[in-house]
């Protein structure tokens, strides 16, 4: 039976347990080559720092018995995936903490209410009366699912549940606005500003 390490964006502790993933991560790199390019210069993994006499026996006899492209105790492909894995938790880690500055905001609507929970993480859409048959089935559509224990029809909150519900006529804003209008802009990006 396997175990799922995933980090769910619904965690209070995401941006923690991403930035712990990501130095985990970056250590692992910073391995790897140190390793790798020892054993280019000496031929060996044995005397290399951090690696046991064991490892390094592991680890020569893998280069040896190996494919013959396999000339480093670590492949290229190892080295590349886990530097895409570094740049995907950077992204994620940006993303969940611009997400969590950001700060959206609820409105009200003909028959109801759109709350964002931040607590919950979810974007709750609460009617004064049960939403009919076509209502419901656009709001299933949209992504929306009924909370039975929050009486609400209810998603992850993010940016694609504003624009989701901006979508959906049932619940525009009394304003007249659209959903997306009414949340706090994002400050530009470091990319975006140049």
């Amino acid at each position: 039976m396997g175990y799922n390490h995933a980090i769910s964006s619904d965690d209070p502790q995401a941006v923690e347990k991403l930035t712990a993933k990501l130095e985990a991560c970056q250590k692992r790199q910073e391995f790897m080559k140190s390793v790798n390019s020892f054993y280019r210069k000496n031929g060996t993994a044995h005397g290399c720092p951090g690696v046991s006499e064991e490892t390094a026996e592991r680890m020569d006899e893998a280069v040896r018995t190996g494919y013959s492209w396999v000339t480093a105790p670590f492949p290229s492909y190892e080295l590349s995936n886990n530097n895409a894995e570094i740049r995907r938790l950077k992204q994620r880690i940006e993303q969940l903490s611009a997400s969590q500055e950001l700060g959206y905001v609820g409105w009200k609507f003909d028959g109801g209410e759109a709350v964002a929970n931040t607590d919950n993480n979810r974007l709750q859409l609460l009617f004064d009366e049960k939403p009919t048959e076509e209502q419901r089935t656009a709001l299933k559509r949209s992504g929306f699912h009924w909370s039975p224990s929050e009486q609400a029809w209810q998603r992850q909150l993010n940016d694609n549940a504003i624009y989701a519900a901006s979508r959906l006529d049932l619940v525009r804003p009394e304003s007249g606005e659209s959903p997306t209008q009414l949340q706090p802009k994002a400050k530009p990006s470091k990319e975006q500003e140049r």
